[in-house]
């Protein structure tokens, strides 16, 4: 029997580097997701269209769309627009185009008063054929989808 020094193998050192590849992988994805949907975000103007039964889709030969906002902001094909700028564009769109359909999409909050001058400002302009955008109701109760 010896007795004697016992040999030691050396433990390994704890790895003080942090493995960075996960965590790229991880932002990237994050980024293309934030890219894809960035887009979709700003420019979406949130309304709750009226549900009626009646609702269904039409197609215009040519149209320009209206939207009028819960806080009664005009946007015309997306872009906010004063009021009076508002009748300066729609009678520029009456003058190249004076066929063109007005689809309206105006928010259930609106009070039916700023509606009327939307409408107003859309005859002044010489344009007269106007549809009203509404959301189809549920089919089988008949009533207003949730």
């Amino acid at each position: 029997m010896a007795f004697g020094r016992l040999e030691r193998t050396t433990a390994p050192q704890p790895l003080s580097d942090i493995n960075m590849t996960p965590l790229i992988d991880v932002m990237l994805v994050l980024v293309v997701i934030f890219i894809l949907t960035a887009p979709l975000l700003a420019s979406a103007i949130r309304l709750e269209l009226p549900r009626t039964a009646g609702a269904a889709p039409g197609s215009a030969a040519q149209s320009v769309t209206v939207v009028l906002d819960k806080a009664g902001q005009v946007f015309v094909d997306g872009v906010p627009l004063t009021q009076d700028a508002l009748a300066q564009h729609l009678q520029g769109i009456a003058a190249a185009q004076p066929g063109t359909e007005v689809q309206l999409r105006a928010d259930a909050a609106v009070p039916y008063g700023r509606v009327v001058e939307i409408m107003g400002a859309a005859h002044q302009a010489g344009l007269m054929r106007i549809g009203f955008v509404a959301e189809p109701s549920s089919p089988a109760t008949g009533s207003p989808a949730p």
